[in-house]
């Protein structure tokens, strides 16, 4: 993305989750959580790792009981990526996940009861080296704030966050994350956008109970979207009802979208017409099943006609062009190479982006010059 167009990122402060930078100009980390029972060790584990294989960076675990906050101890073993505990209503879980391997601890202030409370969770943290997050919810807003604003609006998420990082920050802990959710968009990025301006913390974004796949996937793109253009926005969670690797899936294309991060095979394509000179929806179909396992970026554009088919293989890495009698043009690094016959073309592209990928491994970089293996 050119200088002209690209974003400016709020500078926030930086806090780490285990390993992961939060904040401070860090690459913006793609977050999910496990609807597995914590306390299912293995049925836990096996979902962390499909995590992990679609490029979660942080995942996040319920922990409702005594039997979960002991399970982390396991689960945090045999994982490679942060361990965040959830924690609602009950603080003594908060410290029994700080001691049993969590590297981040999300409370609610608006359900964990007293400051006492709070402050015994500042104390496990600070004990065993871990960040917090401030997690406010517009579904579960402190009862003084619902009397004083009649309802959830983006004052009322504000200041429930601003009082409970005056109370974190009393106790000598400036080691947090906020976010401010809501499942209504326009009040999620309202309050997002006043918190931004009254403090420098890392913000977690997320469109809280967003829906399912599809609805979910609409109204998460453009509240966080819409953040994130605005330069706001450190870490984030897509919030669907449906497999969690979805919501990192999705995460990481709001990103591309964007261009603020790059994972995997970027697929330019048309929605096809009658100019096509190929099947283009079933074309690329097969490819984005047959490249998912690619985790290296790479850009490829499949376009149906000459009408922009060329243009946009300028900027890609390696384009396909549909052509007439049968015949389509393959593009690498922008021009154009040779022509290739429709029942060769999916094989064929594949084959082009492993080859390449290959040898960017080798060449252990992250720039290249697109070749053909023929």
């Amino acid at each position: 993305m050119s200088d002209r167009v690209a974003i400016h990122r709020r500078k926030s402060r930086q806090i780490y989750v285990g390993r992961v930078p939060v904040g401070g100009g860090a690459p913006i980390s793609v977050q999910s959580m496990t609807n597995q029972p914590t306390a299912d060790v293995a049925a836990t584990v096996a979902q962390i790792r499909c995590l992990e294989a679609a490029g979660a960076d942080i995942v996040r675990c319920s922990c409702p009981d005594a039997d979960s906050t002991r399970a982390l101890r396991d689960i945090v073993r045999a994982v490679n990526v942060p361990i965040i505990a959830d924690i609602h209503f009950h603080y003594q879980r908060a410290i029994e996940a700080a001691a049993n391997g969590a590297a981040c601890l999300r409370i609610n202030p608006g359900n964990i009861g007293s400051v006492k409370r709070v402050r015994e969770v500042i104390r496990a943290a600070k004990d065993y080296g871990l960040s917090m997050r401030i997690g406010v919810n517009a579904g579960s807003l402190e009862s003084h704030l619902l009397e004083k604003y009649g309802e959830p609006t983006p004052e009322a998420l504000i200041e429930s966050a601003l009082e409970h990082a005056r109370v974190l920050e009393d106790n000598d802990f400036f080691n947090f994350k906020i976010s401010v959710k809501a499942s209504d968009v326009i009040l999620m990025v309202a309050a997002y956008q006043g918190l931004a301006k009254a403090c420098d913390y890392p913000l977690h974004l997320g469109v809280t109970e967003s829906g399912g796949l599809r609805s979910g996937t609409v109204k998460s793109a453009m509240g966080i979207g819409t953040l994130l253009l605005g330069g706001l926005g450190d870490t984030l969670r897509v919030s669907l009802s449906t497999d969690p690797v979805e919501e990192v899936n999705v995460g990481f294309e709001i990103l591309r979208g964007l261009g603020l991060r790059s994972r995997g095979v970027h697929i330019v394509s048309c929605p096809s017409c009658a100019r096509q000179g190929f099947d283009v929806v079933r074309t690329v179909a097969a490819l984005e099943e047959r490249l998912a396992h690619i985790t290296i970026p790479i850009k490829v554009s499949i376009l149906g006609c000459v009408v922009n088919g060329p243009g946009e293989a300028k900027y890609t890495t390696i384009g396909l062009t549909g052509g007439g009698n049968n015949e389509h043009m393959i593009y690498l690094n922008g021009s154009p190479a040779y022509k290739i016959e429709t029942q060769a073309v999916v094989d064929h592209v594949v084959e082009l982006v492993e080859a390449n990928v290959a040898q960017i491994q080798a060449n252990g970089a992250g720039g290249h010059r697109a070749s053909s293996p023929l």
